[in-house]
């Protein structure tokens, strides 16, 4: 029998942060139906672990750490399942202000384009940075230094700029 507090405490918290979820399936999914897919055993996964979430880091951290590492396996498992390469759509966002300048969206599909073609580890710090999460979180989620975090994004960036420059060029 099912303790209905832990299940309501749950069920709140992945409510409180299913913008994490949307947001990580969205950057490892092209299509809807995948999406879909992962969100749902990334739900499961969280409920597996929920008994061992460790109240001393921030449930926003608990839920990347379990989300993107999901991701990365259902990513691969789909990838070398699939093994044809889709090119990704803007339609992954969803972009309430239709005012966005043709450059602005023709940049943001580089942009997006040349970070889906970044190794797992690279996007997933892309995620998070774009998120807007602070070096000590980013690394407390991916399990890595801070300062390895603060490396990683530079070389990251540099490599963006540059492809980027080249891609907008052709």
């Amino acid at each position: 029998m099912m303790d209905k507090n832990r299940t309501a405490n749950f069920l709140v918290i992945v409510e409180n942060n299913k913008g994490i979820l949307f947001k990580v399936a969205n950057s490892y999914c092209r299509n809807n139906e995948d999406r879909k897919d992962l969100v749902q055993e990334i739900i499961l996964q969280l409920w597996k672990s929920f008994d061992s979430y460790n109240e001393k880091f921030k449930c926003s951290t608990w839920i990347y750490r379990i989300s993107l590492n999901v991701a990365i396996s259902f990513y691969r498992k789909e990838s070398s399942r699939k093994r044809i390469s889709n090119p990704i759509t803007t339609d992954i966002f969803d972009f309430s202000d239709k005012e966005i300048s043709d450059e602005k969206e023709t940049n943001l599909g580089i942009l997006n384009h040349i970070i889906s073609e970044l190794n797992d580890l690279n996007k997933a710090l892309m995620l998070l940075y774009l998120e807007e999460k602070s070096y000590k979180e980013i690394s407390e989620i991916i399990g890595i230094t801070e300062t390895n975090v603060a490396t990683k994004i530079g070389r990251i960036k540099s490599i963006l700029k540059k492809e980027f420059n080249q891609l907008k060029i052709q």
